[in-house]
């Protein structure tokens, strides 16, 4: 056999045990007439002495092996005189007597160690390298016992898990879909699934009350640290619910993963929060709410007093970051090049600092009188020490998430978002819909299956954008963990919903008809939740973007550099499929 133990698993008790292990040279040192190699596996690290004294031969083939190379060695397991705490096999150390090179190797374009001298693009391009460091197969681990976690926890719970299908009909409305060209229906095409919604809807229908699946979702969009092409999704839905019901079970699981993979109990309720008051205290429809800094509304205190940038401004809006007074000048005109930056789009920043004597120092001081700069100051119960920071626009939503940038940003610079503290919130009462300027209609905030709140449904004929959804989303640490919502079971609800969304009847028909056929046959109540797996394990690793904890993950063009995808096909595949490709300019 190539190995009687692994790397991690050798003790103190094995001491004169003969053993056989195979594994990856990890680095290897040469002192005097011993050489020391240290062998590795996912499990772990055990050293190896190799002898000169006791074996010539041995020692010199020793000498010769390279980083990474496969080997198998025997031996007898002694104590080490010089013990290593850091290492769970640091007590002992294997005395080789026979060692099989099974595979030499080129030296790796980096070091495969927890603090990597490779970029990011090198280790991308050479992941299957990268997966042999500590620090990402860790992340690996987790992702699998998170997955065994939430499959025990629904299974409890009566859930089934049942696949649903990866080749579906191309649904055009939210993100881009992934199309894929059907050979045998030529000028046809497949889409990849955003998510299994249509599928787990007609579960409900079809009587299977509680379903789950941890299924991978694919969306053509331009990526960032919290996105890739391909992710997977906790699925889940149920039948005879109301929101209460789906909030209070997956709460459960949440606090479940939080007790069995963080080690932390968690017993209070998670708060919860409407959309409209997120957006009015964060900026943000999922704010981290680990610390405070909330926005205060100023108009009525600094409108039209001669300071013509916030007398034109349709909203003025500050935080107040305590003990931040100190900030030198340099440090507030980074902070004023921050908010201006493209990404963000602030025309400015406005500070004002509370001295030690109580008086406002502000950087604005020619329009506004003290008494004014005192008012400003009780707005914000600020105290001597505190800093204010104000930006003003005219258009209160895009100022406000401009202001939900400069309070994250202060969060971070002020030590206040630590990774190992979670601060959960239910975000609730979303509007149903968006107006889109752009195609001048309304477009679904989350997807046309979402239902309205009961009470809201005569708005639908005279106030649709004051429609609230029955929608919730999870929020942790200012990550949407997750979101779902109760669904619209009755046809002549969703046709209202359709045509206010601006789908002809042939089209509701062409896209969704088997889903509204299907409820033809009596659809029961029903509505779920969809968790990101992905951002579940990233936010337990204390990682800062998804692509950490995925196996095999796309760079930020959506491209895999290692196996050079996506490429072009040959000319007779393309044949095949009846399509010709032309690139625009």
């Amino acid at each position: 056999m190539f190995r009687t133990h692994t790397r991690g698993e050798l003790r103190i008790s094995d001491v004169n045990k003969v053993v056989t292990l195979s594994g990856w040279v990890q680095r290897s040192r040469k002192m005097g007439g011993m050489t020391f190699v240290d062998l590795r596996d996912r499990y772990g690290i055990t050293q190896l002495v190799f002898n000169e004294a006791v074996n010539v031969e041995l020692c010199d083939a020793a000498n010769k092996l390279g980083r990474e190379f496969v080997i198998q060695v025997k031996g007898e397991v002694r104590e080490r005189s010089n013990k290593n705490a850091n290492l769970s096999t640091g007590d002992i150390e294997l005395n080789v007597t026979e060692l099989n090179v099974l595979n030499s190797a080129a030296t790796p374009p980096f070091t495969i160690e927890d603090n990597t001298d490779g970029g990011d693009d090198i280790r991308m391009k050479y992941r299957y390298l990268d997966l042999r460091r500590n620090t990402v197969r860790l992340n690996l681990e987790l992702r699998h016992k998170m997955t065994i976690e939430v499959r025990s926890y629904l299974d409890k719970l009566g859930f089934l898990e049942i696949e649903t299908p990866i080749l579906i009909g191309s649904t055009p409305e939210g993100a881009r879909d992934f199309v894929v060209p059907s050979r045998m229906n030529p000028g046809q095409f497949y889409a990849l699934p955003q998510s299994p919604q249509l599928f787990k809807q007609l579960l409900m229908v079809s009587g299977f009350d509680r379903y789950f699946q941890i299924a991978k979702c694919f969306r053509d969009e331009d990526l960032r640290a919290d996105r890739q092409p391909e992710f997977t999704q906790i699925d889940c839905e149920m039948s005879f619910v109301e929101q209460e019901d789906v909030i209070s079970t997956f709460e459960g699981m949440a606090k479940h993963l939080f007790k069995t993979i963080r080690g932390l109990e968690i017993t209070d309720a998670f708060p919860r929060m409407t959309w409209q008051e997120a957006m009015r205290l964060y900026g943000s429809d999922k704010p981290d709410i680990r610390f405070g800094m909330t926005f205060v509304e100023l108009m009525g205190i600094l409108k039209g007093k001669g300071f013509s940038v916030f007398d034109n401004a349709t909203y003025i809006g500050g935080i107040c970051a305590e003990g931040a007074a100190s900030y030198t000048r340099k440090q507030l005109d980074s902070l004023t090049e921050y908010v201006k930056r493209s990404q963000i789009g602030a025309k400015g920043l406005v500070y004002a600092r509370v001295e030690a004597d109580g008086n406002v120092k502000s950087s604005v001081d020619k329009f506004y009188t003290q008494e004014t700069l005192q008012e400003l100051k009780a707005a914000f119960n600020a105290k001597s020490g505190d800093l204010i920071l104000i930006l003003s626009g005219d258009n209160v939503m895009k100022t406000r998430k401009q202001l939900c940038e400069l309070r994250l940003e202060m969060g971070n610079q002020l030590g206040l978002r630590d990774k190992k503290t979670f601060a959960c919130l239910w975000v609730i009462d979303f509007p149903l819909f968006e107006w889109d300027e752009e195609s001048g209609r309304f477009m679904a905030m989350h997807h046309p299956f979402t239902s309205p709140k009961l009470e809201d449904v005569p708005l639908l004929d005279t106030n649709p954008g004051e429609v609230r959804a029955n929608a919730y989303d999870m929020v942790i640490n200012g990550v949407e963990v997750g979101g779902g919502s109760i669904r619209i079971h009755d046809s002549a609800l969703q046709n209202k919903m359709f045509k206010l969304l601006g789908f002809t009847e042939a089209r509701a028909q062409e896209q969704f008809g088997f889903l509204m056929n299907a409820f033809k046959f009596g659809a029961p109540p029903h509505g779920g939740l969809a968790y990101g797996l992905d951002r579940w394990v990233s936010l337990f690793a204390g990682l800062d973007s998804i692509r950490d904890c995925i196996a095999f993950p796309k760079n930020n063009s959506g491209r895999d550099v290692m196996a050079d995808a996506p490429s072009a096909l040959e000319q007779s595949q393309l044949d095949e499929l009846n399509l010709i490709v032309e690139i625009k300019e």
